[in-house]
């Protein structure tokens, strides 16, 4: 990750396990295995780089802090907000000191100044036995989506082989519209 370009991404996203590309924040290398998974068909992945290419034409795309995008939203702008998932990710990316009731303040105001505001988050998981959930502030989202995420990748890793029909993972996308 020394000299960060799209061929590059598009490369790794296509050759680690399960399609997800993590960089360790201390040193930038990469932290995610290579490995088995079913790739999409050249012509598949074409044909839906041709569509994000038409659906997303005229939008700008901005990475920065989520305080500060939230913070500069204006009537009609789009953010999506994919903050570390509270139960799976707590001590990932550096997330310990993440504050799950700050970003609901922040969309709060967002949402307020007329931004429309995407959150996804934990839904269906599990952590153990322990089934994944948390309060969300009543009145701040309009809908809730469950979004269907298939099996989960950890556990392919810890099932060694084992079915993982009863592992479906659902994630939380609410938004303020």
């Amino acid at each position: 990750n020394s000299d960060p370009n799209g061929a590059d991404l598009l490369f790794l996203s296509r050759s680690c396990y399960g399609g997800v590309v993590r960089f360790r924040q201390g040193d930038g290398a990469m932290s995610t295995p290579c490995g088995p998974h079913d790739p999409i068909s050249p012509e598949s992945f074409a044909e839906r780089v041709d569509t994000w290419h038409f659906r997303t034409r005229g939008s700008t795309f901005v990475r920065k802090d989520y305080a500060t995008a939230l913070d500069d939203a204006n009537s009609g702008d789009m953010i999506y907000c994919d903050p570390p998932y509270s139960y799976s990710q707590s001590i990932l990316y550096g997330a310990q000191s993440f504050d799950l009731t700050r970003l609901f303040e922040m969309i709060r105001k967002a949402k307020t100044k007329g931004a429309y505001v995407a959150l996804s988050i934990d839904g269906s998981k599990k952590s153990g036995n322990f089934l994944c959930d948390f309060r969300i502030p009543n009145g701040l989202f309009e809908r809730e989506v469950m979004v269907n995420c298939g099996r989960s990748m950890l556990k392919r890793f810890q099932m060694d082989g084992r079915t993982l029909e009863q592992e479906i993972v659902h994630d939380r996308l609410l938004l303020t519209y």
